[in-house]
């Protein structure tokens, strides 16, 4: 049986069009997979209603890691999934408590804690008293090895880390006729 060139030229295009409509199908199939069992990042939100109130985090006996954060700050929302896992791993010997900025209620914390950017992580002892901070985005390892040295008892081997902060300022008094935008993380913007 002989084939007319322009017939096998479209039998091949047909060929083509049915191989890309089949590995778009599966890609979308694989694609939609994907998302519906990937583990949902953690919400600031929903991280703070279960964490242990100040009150009780200072009188408890338990050594405390205090976050100071915002929902506005994008430095806290990527650090949000690392601090679920170690809340994880160490809420059974540490207090987790997440202080909001942009609560005038923690404004006396924020002074004694020196809290000038964000995230703030201050770390207190069994007692209470100040073992150390870490400000901004800083490595979920340096928050461990810190949060084991507080239940050891330990000097914090960071006890003065620093990372990429938000600038507090913003949040607690927006200055009239400012364009900073406060998910800038004090990046100026050349315009």
């Amino acid at each position: 049986m002989l084939v007319n060139s322009s017939e096998s030229g479209g039998l091949g295009q047909r060929l083509r069009n049915f191989v890309v409509v089949t590995v778009a199908v599966v890609l979308s199939v694989a694609v939609v997979l994907g998302l519906q069992t990937r583990t949902p990042s953690a919400s600031l939100s929903d991280m703070a209603k279960a964490a242990v109130p100040l009150e009780q985090a200072l009188t408890n006996g338990k050594p405390t890691l205090v976050e100071f954060y915002a929902n506005w700050c994008t430095s806290c929302q990527a650090m949000a999934g690392d601090l679920q896992q170690l809340k994880n791993e160490y809420q059974q010997d540490v207090n987790f408590v997440m202080l909001n900025v942009d609560n005038t209620k923690w404004l006396p914390e924020m002074l004694h804690y020196r809290v000038d950017g964000i995230p703030h992580f201050a770390f207190l002892d069994q007692g209470g008293d100040d073992a150390g901070s870490a400000i901004g985005e800083v490595p979920r390892a340096v928050l461990a090895q810190n949060l084991t040295a507080l239940v050891a008892g330990e000097e914090l081997p960071y006890a003065q880390a620093a990372g990429q902060t938000s600038d507090v300022e913003t949040a607690l008094e927006p200055s009239s006729g400012s364009t900073a935008d406060p998910r800038s993380h004090g990046a100026q913007v050349v315009q």
